[in-house]
């Protein structure tokens, strides 16, 4: 498995270092089982997944074996996509809902 960190989710890692035990957590867990855990979203963050960290703070982040596979890679347009395996994991952003949400 490959894991890839935006530059925007290791800077919110900083800012919310509080929680980094809970977000540690979570990301470990996502890694483990990437489908089972996040959320799909719908709309246009269409082939991302949230998770919550705790009541209003999420994780967003891609999967790349599931975004090709839903065709959904037409639409999120990642810059570096062909360079990345179906196995690669980008954890894009972390913060409370509506801060994550409007980074996109």
């Amino acid at each position: 498995m490959e894991i890839l960190f935006s530059d925007a989710f290791t800077k919110s890692l900083k800012k919310y270092s509080s929680i980094k035990k809970a977000i540690k957590k979570k990301v470990d867990m996502i890694i483990e089982n990437p489908i089972a855990l996040g959320e799909p979203l719908k709309g246009n963050f269409r082939g991302y997944y949230s998770c919550s960290v705790r009541r209003n703070f999420l994780i967003i982040y891609l999967y790349c074996k599931v975004c090709r596979k839903k065709g959904d890679n037409e639409i999120v347009l990642c810059s570096d996509c062909d360079k990345c395996s179906d196995n690669t994991i980008k954890f894009l952003e972390l913060g409370p809902h509506d801060q994550a949400y409007g980074k996109k």
